[in-house]
């Protein structure tokens, strides 16, 4: 830790916390010219104002007189609800996403984590993204990774095997979900944030494989917020339809589907199986001709009678799946006597990244208590993970 303080850290807490230039020096009684000072010329404030800051952000001290010692490049943010979010929301998503990354980078000193392992794309399809291709690339997909063609029990699990870092914590009410790329240490790391504020194991499931398909169909050099409206719908459209045909392939849905493609009780069971909401499943029939318009305004009116948009049948019966792969490499650290969570957090701070530790909890969708209250837990591997030799 230098004694320098470092302004760019306190507009990352307050962005973080969601606190406005304002609202900060109302609380702190400064002018907001002398949060701008602090912040844009690494003005020190002076000891009882530095205290308040830590009180009212929740970070420590330490934090503020810290330099990043990760070589960090962003991209832009893929957000499901980019139109109704308001930009304070986005800015701390994306204030968060930055620091799970790097408590990502400096557990890769410790966890052989699985590698990146994306299909390449074809540039022919990946220029082109008609309704066709969008079906060829989430079959290539499915068939680069061995998923065949039936219904994907954990795709949490597909996601995290494949080396995309993936976590879930509250967000707020606007966003589904979000995906993000960023090169650390031009390491190249896409990120995708659940909402564990969605209790429908159907929603996780297609917000996983939405984001799934921004990472795989779209560039990331282009800032989103500078698409029209109507850009962003049709990339929004892009990523539904590929989530559609991964979580159901044409193949398999479709000799399924046609068995009993008019009876609302026959998706009902189709849910079960395939994992994926009645709506969706309407939906994927309709575009795939098995049905036709008047059939799927009539599904769709009967669903709005029984009144099974929100929730569905089966919601409160299938499991939701959540990532494994951060909570078990705290779980490995501690229980192999690595680190202890005292010096966890150290370690944290020895890499110029020092916070709380229910704020590192909730990053890494850890119990709570893991780290603030520890006490000895085990959670079961899902995937096979390394402590690196040292």
């Amino acid at each position: 830790m230098s004694n320098k303080f470092n302004g760019e850290r306190l507009r990352q807490a307050r962005l973080y916390r969601k606190c406005t230039i304002n609202e900060l020096a109302e609380a702190l009684g400064v002018s907001k010219q002398a949060i701008s000072q602090y912040e844009t010329q690494n003005q020190t404030p002076e000891f009882t104002k530095m205290r308040l800051i830590t009180e009212i952000l929740k970070f420590p001290s330490s934090y503020f007189f810290q330099q990043d010692s990760q070589n960090i490049e962003e991209t832009t943010t893929y957000f499901r609800a980019l139109l109704s979010t308001n930009k304070s929301d986005r800015l701390q998503q994306n204030i968060k996403i930055r620091h799970l990354a790097i408590i990502h980078e400096i557990l890769c000193k410790f966890i052989e984590y699985p590698k990146l392992n994306l299909p390449k794309i074809p540039h022919e399809l990946k220029e082109n993204l008609t309704s066709e291709n969008i079906e060829k690339i989430a079959l290539l997909v499915r068939e680069y990774w061995n998923l065949g063609v039936k219904p994907i029990n954990d795709i949490i699990h597909v996601l995290e095997k494949n080396g995309i870092i993936t976590t879930a914590y509250p967000i707020e009410k606007e966003i589904d979900a979000y995906s993000k790329m960023i090169k650390i240490n031009n390491n190249e790391r896409f990120i995708v944030v659940l909402s564990t504020d969605k209790e429908s194991a159907v929603r996780t499931n297609f917000d996983a494989a939405h984001e799934l398909g921004h990472i795989l169909l779209h560039d990331w050099c282009t800032d989103i917020e500078e698409l029209s409206r109507e850009e962003f719908k049709q990339r929004e459209k892009e990523a539904n339809n590929f989530a559609a045909a991964f979580l159901l392939p044409r193949q398999s849905f479709v000799r399924e589907v046609a068995i009993f493609p008019k009876n609302l009780n026959y998706y009902v069971e189709l849910k079960r199986k395939w994992k994926t909401s009645i709506s969706a499943m309407i939906i994927r029939a309709f575009n795939l001709d098995i049905i036709t318009d008047n059939q799927y305004q009539y599904l769709m009116k009967q669903i709005a009678i029984k009144k099974w948009k929100n929730p569905e049948p089966l919601d409160d019966v299938l499991l939701k799946s959540e990532p494994t792969l951060l909570k078990r490499s705290i779980d490995m650290l501690l229980d192999n006597n690595i680190f202890d969570v005292r010096t966890f957090l150290d370690e944290l701070q020895t890499n110029n990244l020092s916070m709380e530790a229910e704020e590192v909890e909730n990053l890494l969708n850890l119990e709570k208590g893991k780290l603030s209250n520890f006490e000895q837990c085990y959670s079961p591997v899902s995937l096979e993970l390394r402590i690196k030799n040292r």
